[in-house]
């Protein structure tokens, strides 16, 4: 089987060079876990900015979080040319109160920075090195990558302080709708938002219980995320891993995500997203591992996934088109993917590959998804592939090649559901299908191995192509079905 590579091209710096270090304790920080320490933070944070942007050159200067030490404290706003240092054994607190937020919902963000430049926040002792994203190869475990809590700091969003009711299906979450700005229990403040920023650098830090989204970029160039773990509550809706929205030159590398919501999630609200590389991931989640969409306003291009590890997650790859924008020039390669049923309140039905265009209101002329690879994927899962266009349009030129996937049931779940959510059809009933093609126009299936285990509940076509596709244009190319006895 072929490994596929992939270089990027991004504008960073190649070290964060420290001239000024300021101790958020010198201020009255007292890291107590109790008093707010939330105007000594932004005190620390404002007077060593303006230091360093006094002087010319391109040093940084460092905020430090000392340990041992648990800071409470409500949203600080970084300023550009500095670095917030979280140092192992300290935690940064979020709190739970509306009050320590500001008034409008678009800036509930625990750290937020807005129109700002080389900018960023670490929990390592260790400076910023640009990482020599392509060097390592093969699928990463848990353990592989992301950040350690015993050798790096911590940013807590206290998410367990949101919840009305706990519910293994799903919890039920503290909403902050007061004015109707936001839809319901999404209105609950996200942990790290980059808005209309340049060169932003995340990395060696974990992050907790985000209480909404963890990771917000938007409208921002030249983005490095790498090292970092989330960990978030399995059962919290909407706390979404890392959300690249309208933001551009981009990489993630060497991240594990575990959380309820979606890991990895580009957006297209107020522009387009492109150049964006995602590399050595480890994902666990009860929605989709990585998805473009659902907000798809604009066009999202220039897109490479290697080396991604996705396991026990309701939805592996997802293309959510249903507004006005473009997928193209998309390549996913050298995935491991395990997908399984959670309950039908989560979007997903367990599949390992997810390819939807349709509009999300009658109003919606629906853009298009075209030019998009999937390449050496190995799937373990209790749904297949689906994929289908819009109504009175097409996906076209897509490719499967060097694609193993393995039916068979984990869960008690049932299964037989075509999930075309949001808007569209929602929840139809339909027959099992191993691959569900639909409204496809010049699709190759290039050694595409589909296998069925002993043990399915319902029967499973192997390959469904439904009215409205043009199967002269589906290309077959070493197509193998087989049906086990017993699976081992």
């Amino acid at each position: 089987m072929a490994v596929i590579f992939f270089a990027l091209t991004i504008v960073l710096v190649g070290a964060v060079d420290a001239e000024i270090s300021c101790n958020v304790t010198t201020f009255g920080a007292t890291g107590d876990g109790v008093s707010y320490d939330t105007p000594a933070i932004q005190q620390t944070i404002d007077s060593c900015a303006a230091e360093i942007n006094e002087q010319d050159g391109d040093d940084f200067a460092v905020v430090i979080i000392p340990a041992p030490g648990r800071y409470l404290t409500g949203t600080l706003f970084l300023r550009s040319r500095t670095i917030l240092h979280i140092s192992p054994g300290a935690t940064l607190l979020a709190s739970p109160s509306q009050d320590h937020y500001p008034a409008l919902e678009s800036r509930w963000y625990l750290i937020l920075a807005e129109n700002v430049s080389n900018v960023g926040i670490t929990g390592s002792d260790v400076g910023y090195t640009e990482p020599n994203v392509g060097s390592d190869v093969g699928i990463p475990g848990p353990a592989d990558v992301g950040a350690t809590s015993s050798d790096v700091g911590v940013i807590d969003g206290q998410s367990c302080k949101f919840v009305e009711s706990f519910n293994s299906i799903k919890n039920v979450m503290v909403s902050w709708n007061q004015t109707g700005a936001c839809y319901g229990d999404e209105c609950r403040p996200r942990l790290l938002g980059f808005l209309d920023c340049d060169r932003v650098h995340i990395w060696n830090i974990q992050l907790h219980q985000p209480a909404y989204w963890c990771i917000h970029v938007v409208r921002s160039n030249n983005i490095s995320i790498h090292h970092v773990s989330i960990l978030g509550d399995f059962d919290t809706p909407n706390n979404d891993g890392i959300d690249i929205d309208s933001s551009n030159n981009t990489s993630i590398y060497s991240c594990n995500i575990d959380t309820g919501d979606d890991a990895i999630c580009p957006k297209t609200n107020d522009g387009p997203v492109h150049n964006l590389t995602v590399s050595r991931c480890w994902i666990r989640t009860k929605s989709c591992g990585v998805k473009l969409g659902s907000a798809s306003t604009s066009d999202f291009y220039g897109l490479r996934f290697n080396w991604i590890n996705i396991t026990e997650s309701h939805r592996g790859i997802g293309l959510q088109l249903r507004d006005s924008g473009n997928i193209y020039d998309v390549i996913f390669s050298n995935f491991n993917i395990m997908t399984r049923y959670y309950d039908q309140s989560w979007w997903g039905r367990a599949e390992p590959i997810y390819v939807t265009s349709c509009p999300r209101s009658p109003a919606t002329v629906v853009g298009s998804i075209y030019n998009v690879s999937f390449v050496n994927i190995t799937a373990v899962s209790e749904n297949g592939i689906f994929m289908s266009g819009p109504e009175g349009g097409l996906l076209r030129d897509l490719m499967l090649e060097n694609i193993q996937l393995q039916l068979q049931r984990f869960t008690n779940y049932t299964g037989g559901l075509l999930d075309y959510r949001p808007g569209c059809q929602g929840l139809v009933d339909h027959q099992n299908s191993g691959i569900f093609i639909e409204r496809i126009s010049n699709l190759l299936l290039n050694n595409v191995q589909v296998s069925f285990g002993s043990d399915l509940q319902r029967p499973f076509v192997p390959i469904e192509i439904a009215p409205a596709t043009i199967p002269e244009s589906i290309e077959f190319v070493d197509f193998s079905l087989f049906y086990q006895t017993s699976l081992g």
